[in-house]
């Protein structure tokens, strides 16, 4: 699992290969431009521990940057495009990057991210020219392609959507081994998932989520080609698959959904036969879906469950999953805990609150939320909430009770509900996860309008746009209600179980989505 062995191993073989354009990395041009890159940051003082974040579309510029950060001992963090500036230049901040590498396509989130980060010391820009920003290629020109000395193992962090509308940074326990050790995805892969140097991974999603990610990363680890698209297209999937002989691919359940609608002529014009998995998680895969994908597929479908805590991993094959339909599967990592308000363990089959006792994280500055999470026996916890049969298997009831999983994106409310509140034709105001064909759930606002305002479709496009200005488009509504009642309780809570009862689609206004505009 050391970069430099397997470089002089496998030489040119192709470590990553962007299947838009074809350009490739080889493990040779992989090792040398990332150790250039560790020199470069041993050079600016950078140590074991210390952050850096990166922030760009999909493309090979990423890799060659997380590989420096892996085997230099620091923390990177892949910051969310799609966030506002406002948004993104948080995550920086709050992250304490000393670096922060960026394409010139994302300069003006860049700049702004750049401006309000107050531990960062060196700005480097990719893909371009930018007055004022060091390019990185310009300042690789003069280091060495052979590795830093005393080398240690990286790690990623990430960062997730929180309830107040700020996302959490999730701090992983930096390991104290040398570079080559690997982490737990790294051993995980051959074992678990068969991957080999025979195997070709497909990412289908965005190089900023912990999945994709982490995969990718691991799938070098392994010696395999790891596979990736500039965005999600259905059909460009299966092309891939088939011109690629594509062995291993992962999904979440919106992609099946896409995949799936896609006419039957063009479904059939393409050969799937060489995939060994087609793995999903991210969000709850209706049974429905699933089973399609099966009847599409074979029995190659494998569902995993777990959080970027990596306080637990659970698996489920296509046969278990048969005889278990619904189930995300049994403990890998993690020994799950199913417990009601009072934390007393409950019995199979009755739902609680899930707890994992295993694997321990800490969300970065944030020690209440840090606290909350965890129990006096040192369990933790994402928030949600499930079941577990006699077998150990797990079901989940719900996904922390607030949240919205969309296209296996995470949304929480509150950040939606702050951005609107202030609104002068809005009273109070609840969002909610209502079902989706395509994405799973969508988000649905429910308004009470203040006296004198008059409801319709005008309005609820006022509202949507004026949202859109202050939280990511991903984020804002695509369907409105206005109700002339607010279930609350006397504490002020929202009663969200009573909306989701009361939601009724034929009454709902739909919303187009507005232009993406400068936050």
């Amino acid at each position: 699992m050391d970069l430099t062995a397997l470089a002089e191993e496998l030489g040119d073989k192709v470590a990553y290969l962007m299947a838009d354009t074809g350009e490739s990395l080889s493990y040779r041009e992989l090792e040398e431009k990332s150790n250039r890159i560790a020199h470069l940051f041993r050079q600016l003082g950078l140590a074991r521990g210390d952050h850096i974040a990166v922030l760009m579309e999909n493309r090979l510029d990423l890799f060659p940057v997380y590989w420096a950060a892996q085997r230099s001992g620091l923390y990177y963090t892949p910051v969310n495009w799609h966030l506002t500036r406002d948004e993104a230049a948080y995550i920086v901040d709050n992250c304490e990057a000393k670096v922060l590498v960026s394409s010139v396509q994302l300069e003006d989130i860049a700049a702004h991210a750049a401006d309000g980060a107050t531990g960062l010391t060196h700005r480097f820009v990719v893909g371009g020219v930018i007055d004022g920003v060091h390019s990185l290629d310009d300042a690789l020109a003069d280091q060495p392609p052979t590795p830093v000395e005393h080398q240690s193992e990286g790690y990623y962090m990430f960062y997730s959507s929180g309830t107040t509308g700020r996302p959490k940074g999730i701090l992983p326990a930096m390991p104290d081994v040398p570079f080559g050790t690997g982490l737990t995805l790294d051993h995980q892969l051959g074992p678990g998932f068969g991957v080999s140097r025979a195997a070709t991974y497909l990412n289908t999603g965005p190089l900023y989520h912990a999945a994709p990610v982490g995969w990718s990363m691991a799938t070098v680890r392994n010696g395999a080609t790891a596979i990736f698209m500039s965005r999600f297209d259905a059909e460009q999937t299966l092309r891939v698959i088939q011109d690629h002989k594509v062995t291993h691919a992962q999904f979440v359940p919106t992609m099946f959904v896409r995949m799936l609608k896609l006419p039957d002529a063009t479904r059939k014009a393409y050969d799937v036969s060489s995939l060994l998995l087609a793995i999903h998680a991210a969000a709850p895969c209706p049974i429905p879906v699933k089973e399609a994908m099966i009847d599409w597929f074979g029995p190659k479908i494998v569902e995993y469950y777990a959080g970027s805590e990596s306080n637990c991993f659970f698996v489920i094959s296509t046969p278990e999953w048969l005889g278990h339909r619904g189930s995300v599967g049994r403990a890998v990592i993690g020994t799950p805990h199913v417990c009601d308000a009072l934390g007393v363990e409950l019995p199979p089959g009755e739902v609680g609150q899930l707890w994992f006792e295993g694997p321990d994280f800490e969300y970065h500055q944030d020690p209440d939320k840090t606290a909350t999470a965890h129990d006096e026996r040192g369990w933790s916890t994402l928030g949600d909430l499930g079941w577990l049969d006699e077998e150990g298997y797990l079901y989940l009831a719900d996904r922390r009770t607030d949240l919205i999983i969309s296209g296996g994106v995470n949304i929480y409310p509150r950040e939606i509900e702050d951005a609107l509140a202030m609104h002068p034709a809005v009273q109070d105001i609840a969002v909610i996860g209502v079902p989706d064909d395509e994405m799973g759930q969508r988000v649905h606002a429910v308004v009470h309008v203040a006296e004198g305002a008059t409801v319709g479709p005008e309005l609820a496009a006022e509202l949507v746009a004026d949202a859109a200005t202050r939280i990511a488009r991903f984020k804002v509504p695509r369907t409105v209600d206005f109700v002339e009642d607010f279930p609350r309780l006397p504490s002020g809570k929202v009663l969200r179980r009573q909306l989701v009862a009361d939601y009724d689609p034929a009454r709902v206004l739909a919303v187009p989505l507005p232009h993406a505009q400068e936050s």
